[in-house]
């Protein structure tokens, strides 16, 4: 028998009809979607194509060996550079320039090196003196002594305008600077030799830098910066060698309370709801009675009964507050939210209670078939999988060709900036003679080959990819959840009728004959998704753009698809659920879950927000709850385990870590438990309109819902006594 809806059901397809051959998600079912399925295997063998080719056009050389300003490699046999493996830069300060991300290089001479500088020295001291011998080894070859004055030396970056004692990292030199008990010291000495081989101490370096300024602005402040940010990272590095054992532990307790509090929802979730929406009606109550004793005090007061319009706009806000009339206005603004909120509870009420209802359903079925609770790890493996080989295929297309040049000038304002050259013929340009100082640098690797023009087209099929990919991965862990928490709720005695290894036959049916119906929903948000990034770059293209007309449009576009990409997601979520449980293709169930739902358009509404508030309150308790506890035990203070804490630099380096890291864990678990209510939901609406609790069409749903709709289960024995 038809339920009754808010809606007329013509508007949004009839009711689903009984089917007495229906015992849960179906077994006996065919492949859906096949074209769609061909399409997809077809694009992971061009996948796989693409990173071969890649792989033999790219040079492996150009990723695990540094390449200096010249596109020469550091270390590399039978090259000039065979004896020189290390990394030199001039000023590594320039590479935390935003020019870095745009043109894949750091925009300073860089110098293939056979060890990093072991002394503190400026271009200054080494002018004229001894110590040049030992300085000139870190200028560009070829470069003489008194062929130029200093000032052009710094500028053209021919030599260094300081070398400071340094340790390679990653085949590359960094500035070997620390702190040991609040003491700076330089290769873990706090006296070391210059320049000219003569002693000196750490606290020297900045006077010694002050020498520099005289040809290059900003440098004892780079100095500084270079020290304190190598000071927090090591520092920073040291905290998570310290601590990286009971952030495990911390990591671990979160997963025991999330597995926990989700068990617990069957017995908290109508406690935890009702308090809330108390609370909220409280809260409003107290602001509204707050707004009428502020009113009644000011309107007691002269010149506080002055109206907001008789003063007009003010940038201090707190002008507003000493009138009587705003005070007059929030509190009315309250009452009326406080009405709302009570007509809604009051017209809501059943529906709030089967969402608690539901909420308390999921609980009891995740408790029955716990192993849903770690497909996320597969998942996460599926999802490493993609990540790492969208990685390496970008790397080695970014490193397919030969060695391409770009103008690098000292400042922005140069019009050659970035401009392609070469640096054989670089010197005779005019651009030298414009842009003082600019240089002819390596950029990235590239040519004018048909498979090179056409790079950047690899590129976008990597990322499109890598994007159906993912989101496929996500489908199907969707859908292998959705048919094993089907199971639990078309078993009519729970647990005894549930069939065995449901989460492993609802991977395998997922696998086998909806791999079309999968692809062909991710491949939905992944052209979406293309299209969202393809509008990001435009937006940061034309972020300098004076045409207001183009960014209003763009910024249009680009909520338009915002708001799509949320849409299709919930509408695939769903229909993947009834994938799982029915079997049928893509398109008919989108339409049969979405024409479902818009027929319990208000129930979906309620159960959504507050499934969604609920978890999401569950997280912020959790990580809460995780974080106070590291808390008290980073900063000593649980006297019991005083000892156990390790010495940290900073405290909130592992807090941060452990909470950041609740937050998610708590996440994959509730991911699994909203997964789960949404499912037992559209089973719960299907098994409102099909059956009617007769013996030949029972109900599935629990005791919980039948009483709260007032429905029950006809026994077959009472029917043939009548």
């Amino acid at each position: 028998m038809a339920r009754k809806t808010d809606i007329p059901s013509s508007y949004y397809g009839e009711p689903r009809k009984f089917d007495p051959n229906f015992r849960g998600p179906v077994h006996n079912r065919s492949c859906t979607d096949v074209v769609c399925c061909v399409i997809f295997v077809i694009v992971i063998l061009g996948y796989i194509a693409l990173g071969t080719v890649a792989w033999i056009h790219g040079d492996p050389r150009k990723v695990v060996y540094p390449t200096d300003s010249h596109g020469q490699f550091c270390g590399q046999k039978n090259t000039p550079n065979a004896n020189k493996a290390i990394l030199f830069y001039f000023n590594m300060l320039k590479c935390a320039n935003p020019a870095v991300l745009i043109n894949l290089q750091c925009p300073t001479t860089q110098l293939c090196v056979s060890k990093c500088p072991d002394r503190f020295a400026t271009l200054l001291d080494a002018w004229n003196t001894k110590n040049w011998e030992y300085y000139k080894q870190f200028c560009k070859p070829g470069f003489e002594i008194g062929s130029k004055s200093t000032v052009e030396v710094v500028r053209n970056e021919d030599c260094p305008s300081m070398i400071v004692p340094s340790r390679p990292f990653l085949q590359r030199c960094f500035p070997d600077f620390i702190t040991r008990n609040g003491i700076l010291t330089v290769a873990n000495q706090t006296i070391f030799k210059d320049g000219e081989n003569n002693k000196r101490s750490v606290t020297d370096l900045k006077d010694a830098a002050n020498q520099v300024t005289a040809m290059q602005q900003g440098v004892e402040r780079g100095i500084t910066s270079l020290l304190n940010a190598k000071e927090v990272g090591m520092k920073i590095f040291e905290d998570y060698a310290n601590s990286w054992y009971w952030i495990l532990i911390g990591l671990v307790i979160t997963m025991v309370v999330s597995l926990l509090f989700i068990l617990l929802l069957r017995y908290t979730a109508g406690v935890l709801l009702w308090l809330i929406v108390f609370g909220v009606i409280t809260a409003v109550g107290y602001g509204i009675w707050h707004c009428y004793w502020e009113y009644s005090t000011l309107s007691r007061k002269p010149g506080a009964n002055v109206t907001i319009s008789d003063i007009g706009f003010h940038t201090d806000f707190s002008i507003y507050l000493q009138l009587s009339q705003t005070w007059l206005v929030f509190m009315i603004s309250l009452s009326v939210i406080e009405a709302i909120i009570v007509i809604m509870l009051i017209f809501l009420r059943t529906r709030l209670r089967i969402a608690v209802a539901l909420l308390k359903e999921g609980s009891k079925a995740i408790s029955y078939i716990m192993s849903t609770l770690f497909y996320p790890v597969i998942t996460f493996f599926l999802l490493a999988i993609c990540i790492a080989y969208w990685a390496v295929t970008a790397v080695f297309l970014a490193s397919s060709g030969y060695a391409v040049y770009k103008v690098t000038p000292t400042d922005d304002k140069c019009m050659y900036a970035n401009l392609t050259c070469n640096p054989k013929t670089f010197s005779q340009t005019n651009i030298t003679k414009v842009c003082p100082g600019s240089q002819c640098m390596f950029a990235f690797y590239g040519g004018e080959s048909v498979y090179h023009r056409y790079i950047l087209v690899l590129h976008l099929c990597n990322l499109f990819v890598f994007l159906w990919l993912v989101n496929f991965t996500i489908a199907l862990g969707q859908c292998t959840l959705a048919g094993a928490f089907a199971s639990y709720y078309w078993a009519l005695k729970k647990p005894n009728d549930i069939p065995a290894c449901p989460l492993f036959s609802s991977f395998s049916r997922a696998i086998r004959y909806h791999t079309g119906s999968l692809a062909f929903g991710s491949l939905i948000i992944a052209v979406v998704q293309m299209v969202r990034i393809v509008l990001e770059y435009l937006d940061h293209k034309l972020k300098g753009s004076q045409n207001a007309c183009a960014r209003y449009l763009l910024c249009c576009l680009k909520c338009c698809f915002w708001c799509l990409e949320h849409f299709i997601k919930f509408i695939n979520r769903n229909a993947y659920i009834m994938i799982a449980i029915y079997g049928k293709n893509f398109c008919t169930s989108s339409k049969d879950a979405f024409f479902l739902l818009m027929r319990n358009v208000i129930r979906v509404a309620v159960l959504d927000k507050v499934t969604e508030f609920l978890l999401f309150l569950g997280k912020l308790l959790i990580s809460g709850s995780v974080g106070v506890l590291a808390f008290f035990f980073f900063t000593h203070k649980i006297p019991a385990i005083q000892e156990e804490v390790p010495s940290l630099n900073y405290y909130w380096v592992p807090l941060l870590t452990v909470i950041f890291g609740s937050y998610m864990i708590a996440h994959g678990f509730f991911s699994v438990y909203a997964m789960c209510v949404d499912t037992l939901f559209l089973c719960f609406l299907w098994d409102l309109e099909v059956n009617d609790g007769s013996p030949d069409r029972p109900f599935y749903m629990d005791k919980t819902l039948k009483s709260i709709l007032n429905k029950n289960n006809v026994q077959k024995k009472k029917k043939e006594e009548r």
